[in-house]
């Protein structure tokens, strides 16, 4: 080794000085969100006490540096690496040996360079952005006083023979040391340790060659030091801890002969060089030193001899690992196992001549048993969705080789779009479909939620796509989709519409937007239909006489609906009127709120979890039946009670970890029914200030069944009493957005369509945990409820809770009277959009009603000239009225 003066010199508490006579520098790896489950749950579970105790147990191991990394999708990096190190830093027996801040990010980096004790070891920086930003980070460390791991990685990617690897590492430290002036001796390359006895003949030469680059870094590159992950070496051998062992001390002993200074090293995965079985050493080195043409094939079948040995600690159901490579791939994407995905790709991508092919012909074929054992209901839609997580990791380590060679997947099943749109904020279903099409080998463009027209138009031409497929919640979602067809229509454009959403159905699909446009148009109500909508509409050779048949169909439902919609009786309004409900006023007693003010109202998910209805949750992922009844469902309890398990996990995250802000307002005020069908609010002096419009039913009622409108429940003004009404917002939603883009950035579709689906399922147990509030405490009339969760679901309750947009009140505009009223942004920051959805989408909003008799509150149906009257009652037009109004209950 070059002989060098200067020595690399680190501290805790207590100073480590590295020296010709250091033998070697043990960094223990436990304290590692990526290298240790257990530290990983306790940082999750902010159990930073409990998570010292494995920093505490990695000392007295025998690490003379820890390593610390917090990269984590679900973690706050930077709040848990500064409360980690600060932590450190009061427990002496931890804070004596030196920290590795290890990240893939900056800010954590830096965050940890602020507060950590003594002189540590950053890891890591490299070439992979450039020399601008290599020189950039190693000032900004040289300034914190810190030595540095430097990758063997460049622009090109990541070092992989001993050629690259002392091309990057020269280049490297001449910048650091010419051009930052950074001390030598500071510098720690890491030249990349990979697995050995993978099968590839590309593979033969890993350890080879770390060591044969380890030597000319310590001879040529003075005074640097040399280190490397050694648990990569034996990746091939995971479930074998006897092989495993005796290659981590295998490969020290060699490292450490040719100049390795420091490595990351679990203590207890290693083996004592010279107590490893001397045939299992040979068979070892064989492989390691690449000493014989069969050494992988020998070392495979000996290993196969020692699995039960008693050291071994074998893991349960992994003799798929010893299947053939597509049988590997195909288990990991139905199982929806990424622990070994980029291995297994990495070794199809050896395989083939572009690494396209590993996507079209491996992966695709795991992914057609998926749509295979989805379309046959062998699979459900939690299934697919884990399954899509893991292809989406194994596309994105593919893709930088795609990137490179400028290839693009021929052989999709087709391109489609897809578009929350305009106004509307929901997108769980849009997702998920997303999820079900890529999964079935559809190349899928998401524009996301609150799409303009002129955009989905825009992106589909220029995307060339094959179809576009349209969400919406909430009833003005629908008017957008009737204009974007006309648009496409003027355009000529004849993109198939694929129409979904929780208001959409194939009657209104049928009635309002299939006429408008010449290209096919077919509702899709369910994820399940969507794969089987697009394969009729592009893959069969069919597909013309499918859209033929299609067009029929719809013609036929337009038809029969506007027949019956003409043959209905319905009463005049003025009739309707008459035969309103007819409530004893005299008898009533209105009970005055003990809570007067508008009260604004914070939660934490703990407290609303009692009050969660599980059946909606599961009815969104496409599992119907009712909780808990569903858990023991012949067909589909088993994945039912898997994703309520992965649902509880989440959840305990959301409670233990404050993922969400839950916040909400509500108020109760005076209030009397005017002019019929309208409630008039006042303020506390009796003076009139807001009105609530509401809408009569006038479909003719079979004997003395009156026409309903939500104001026959509050006291008219001509009785003398005073009535009162409640209005509220909730929401569950602020920073459920970031977490779920958390979750996509990690490729974990699965995760993210979870955290929006829990939020929903939290706004909405906040709906009912405050309702059950006002009731018994806040207005105070029903102070003696007791009634458990399923009651409540029931609603066995007095009193209703009605929302602007559903049956009881159609009217979305109503909404905006609420936030006036309630100051609702001002107070808890839940916006409307243009078209009154309410952001963030896990927000819910309404009223509270008292009497006994709201409760039978039933549909009925609006007539034209009640939306006139309406639109009269608002001073809006025709057009604009019809807008607001729920599709269901209005007459179009």
């Amino acid at each position: 080794m070059m002989n060098c003066n200067r020595y690399l010199k680190l501290s805790g508490l207590e100073p480590l000085i590295i020296t010709p006579d250091t033998n070697f520098v043990n960094i223990g790896e436990r304290t590692n969100v990526t290298g240790s489950r257990k530290f990983l749950r306790l940082i999750k579970e902010e159990k930073y006490e409990e998570a010292l105790e494995v920093a505490r147990a990695q000392v007295e191991g025998g690490a003379q540096i820890i390593d610390v990394n917090m990269d984590e999708g679900m973690i706050d990096g930077v709040h848990a690496m500064t409360t980690f190190l600060k932590l450190i830093a009061s427990e002496p027996d931890i804070a004596r040996v030196p920290v590795m801040i290890d990240s893939s990010k900056w800010e954590i980096i830096e965050a940890g360079l602020k507060v950590v004790q003594g002189k540590c070891v950053v890891n890591s920086i490299s070439l992979k952005e450039g020399e601008a930003e290599f020189k950039a980070c190693a000032k900004k460390i040289k300034r914190y006083g810190a030595a540095v791991i430097v990758m063997a990685f460049d622009e090109k990617g990541q070092a992989d023979s001993y050629e690259r690897r002392i091309e990057i590492c020269e280049r490297s430290y001449r910048i650091l040391v010419d051009e930052v002036n950074f001390a030598p001796e500071d510098i720690i390359f890491d030249p990349n340790i990979f697995p050995v006895a993978t099968g590839m003949e590309e593979h033969r030469k890993n350890a080879v060659d770390f060591f044969m680059a380890t030597k000319w870094i310590r001879e040529n590159l003075p005074c640097a030091h040399v280190s490397g992950g050694v648990s990569n070496v034996s990746f091939s051998f995971r479930g074998n801890n006897a092989v495993r062992e005796a290659m981590h001390s295998a490969f020290l002993y060699h490292g450490i002969q040719h100049g390795m200074t420091m490595g990351i090293v679990n203590p207890q995965m290693l083996e004592v060089y010279d107590e490893i079985p001397k045939d299992l050493l040979e068979h070892v080195e064989d492989v390691l030193l690449d000493r014989r043409e069969d050494a992988t094939e020998r070392l495979l079948a000996f290993a196969q001899e020692v699995k039960g040995s008693d050291k071994v600690v074998g893991r349960a159901n992994m003799e798929w690992r010893e299947a053939p490579l597509q049988d590997r791939l195909t288990h990991s994407l139905v199982k929806g196992i990424d622990e070994f995905i980029e291995v297994d790709v990495e070794e199809a991508r050896q395989e083939v001549e572009r690494p396209i092919q590993v996507i079209e012909e491996h992966l695709m074929n795991g992914m057609n048993v998926v749509g295979d054992l989805f379309g046959s209901g062998k699979m459900f839609l939690p299934q697919v969705v884990k399954s899509a997580r893991v292809m989406k990791k194994a596309v994105a380590y593919l893709l930088p080789f795609i990137e490179e060679e400028k290839e693009e997947n021929s052989r999709s099943a087709g391109k489609v779009l897809l578009a929350t749109v305009k106004g509307d904020v929901h997108d769980i279903g849009k997702n998920i479909v997303s999820v079900v099409l890529a999964c079935n080998n559809y190349e899928v463009v998401d524009l996301g939620v609150m799409v303009p027209p002129e955009k989905i138009i825009e992106q589909a031409v220029a995307e060339n796509v094959d179809l576009i497929g349209l969400s919406g919640l909430i009833t003005p979602s629908l008017d957008e989709m009737v204009y974007l067809a006309k648009e496409l229509e003027r355009r000529e454009i004849t993109t198939p519409l694929l129409i979904g959403g929780a208001t959409t159905s194939r009657a209104h699909t049928a009635v309002k937007i299939a006429p408008e446009f010449s290209g096919s148009v077919v509702h899709v109500n369910d994820a399940s239909r969507a794969v089987t909508v697009a394969g009729n509409l592009l893959g069969r050779k069919d597909a013309d006489a499918y859209k033929a048949g299609l067009r029929a169909e719809y013609d036929k439902l337009r038809e029969g609906y506007l027949s019956r919609s003409k043959t209905k009786s319905y009463l005049d309004l003025e009739s309707a009127r008459a035969n309103r409900l007819q409530l004893d006023w005299e008898a009533f007693d209105p009970v005055t709120p003990a809570t007067k003010e508008i009260v604004e109202v914070t939660v934490t998910a703990a407290e609303l979890e009692p009050y969660i209805d599980w059946t909606p949750f599961f009815r969104s992922w496409d599992l119907h039946g009712k909780y808990p009844a569903i858990l023991k469902d012949e067909k589909v309890g088993a994945q039912a009670t898997e994703l309520f398990a992965d649902a509880k996990a989440m959840l305990k995250q959301i409670k233990n970890e404050d993922w969400f802000d839950i916040k909400g307002v509500f108020g109760v005020f005076p209030a009397n029914t005017v002019d019929h069908d309208d409630i008039q609010l006042y303020d506390a002096q009796g003076v009139p200030t807001h009105k609530f419009l509401t809408l009569r039913q006038q479909s003719k009622k079979s004997g003395q069944v009156p026409n309903l409108a939500l104001a026959d429940f509050i006291a008219p003004e001509a009785t003398g009493k005073r009535d009162h009404i409640g209005a509220f917002c909730v929401t569950a939603g602020f920073g459920v957005a970031e977490k779920a883009k958390a979750f996509e950035e990690a490729h974990d579709d699965y995760n993210s369509i979870m955290v929006k689906a829990l939020a929903d399922r939290l706004a909405e147990a906040f709906a009912e945990y405050l309702h059950e509030k006002v009731r018994k405490e806040h207005w105070g009339f029903a102070a003696e409820e007791q009634l458990d969760n399923q009651a409540l679901i029931a609603e066995a309750y007095r009193g209703i809770r009605p929302a602007p947009g559903y049956p009881a009140c159609p009217d979305h505009l109503e909404k905006k009277t609420i936030w006036e009223l309630l100051q609702v942004e001002e107070r808890i920051g839940v916006s409307l959009t243009e078209s009154l959805a309410m952001w963030p989408a896990a927000s819910v909003s309404g009223y509270y009603l008292a009497h006994p008799e709201s409760k039978y509150f039933g549909l009925g149906k609006i007539l034209a000239d009640q939306v006139e009257d309406y639109a009269s009652r608002r001073g809006i037009a025709l057009e604009e009225a019809q807008k607001w109004l729920n599709p269901n209950i209005a007459d179009r």
